[in-house]
């Protein structure tokens, strides 16, 4: 995704980027206010040549002449499905297998023996994979699982995998991986979540069907509507909220903790920390780890 740092200028002029296209402040300003309504992120002015570089391949798609025209494209009500892909093109999904993997010892270790123990006597589990681009995190939670309790799936034990990019959606739905990409699961979770599958080009491994059983994918904007109730025993957000200003983290932090169970936990991303009322509302239990106490508000 695109880092934060300073607020874009309303500078307008002479072309921001030089390029094939024209591309003025004004259209990045334009394109960054858009990103900021439609999904939280922030753009700074340092990632223009960034936006031209990715934008441009859609103004050639599209037979435009400039991004003064892609810009009334994506912001008019014809241009929606355009707005999506240029969402899709802003973003980066930088993601792997038990990525951070001393939130996975954590959680095989300390927070999910009770709860899949309660599940045994009935207890519904709910884990929620927020951000969770083409699958690698939640499948790495169901592989935990599964190396735990190899029959979870047939109790009340589930994942949400939920991210704003359908594309992304759609890999994770398929559970199918290039072979190198699944090299540094560890093999005795690689042997008990994956089975090979004969490509023409690649060796590729399918997710088993427990763990597609254990996984649910959705699409959701983090700052727009909630669906789902919870309550959520666990939820992973990592590597998210840190393109969001600090307003827009504060609020998302403080919804989490709202469909949290008291006692639940929140993983985070390394460089990230929580802000706003939700401070008051966790205990820090490790590494980018929080624990909600008490009731919730």
């Amino acid at each position: 995704m695109i880092n934060s740092e300073k607020r874009p200028s309303a500078s307008t002029g002479r072309a921001f980027v030089e390029g094939d296209f024209l591309f003025r402040a004004e259209d990045f300003s334009r394109i960054a206010a858009m990103l900021h309504a439609d999904a939280g992120i922030f753009l700074p002015e340092s990632k223009a040549t960034l936006v031209y570089s990715r934008l441009a391949k859609r103004l050639r798609t599209l037979g435009l002449q400039s991004f003064h025209d892609y810009c009334e494209l994506v912001a008019g009500a014809d241009g929606m499905d355009e707005r999506q892909k240029m969402l899709v093109s802003l973003t980066t999904n930088v993601t792997s297998f038990f990525r951070e993997p001393h939130h996975f010892d954590m959680l095989r270790t300390t927070i999910l023996p009770p709860l899949l123990q309660a599940a045994k006597s009935g207890r519904r589990v709910r884990i929620w994979s927020a951000g969770c681009s083409k699958g690698h995190e939640p499948y790495s939670i169901a592989m935990t699982i599964l190396a735990l309790m190899p029959d979870a799936a047939d109790y009340d034990v589930r994942i949400l995998a939920t991210d704003i990019d359908t594309e992304v959606l759609a890999e994770g739905r398929a559970g199918r991986y290039e072979e190198s990409l699944v090299a540094a699961v560890p093999p005795a979770e690689k042997r008990r979540g994956f089975t090979s599958v004969s490509s023409a080009d690649n060796r590729i491994l399918s997710v088993t069907p427990e763990m597609q059983r254990l996984v649910s994918f959705r699409e959701l904007n983090l700052i727009g509507q909630w669906p789902m109730k919870g309550p959520f025993d666990v939820i992973f957000c990592r590597n998210v909220v840190i393109y969001f200003d600090d307003d827009t983290q504060a609020k998302v932090w403080t919804r989490f903790s709202s469909l949290l169970v008291p006692g639940g936990v929140l993983f985070v991303g390394h460089s990230e920390r929580l802000l706003g009322p939700a401070q008051a509302r966790f205990t820090s239990i490790g590494t980018t780890a929080y624990r909600m106490h008490g009731a919730k508000a």
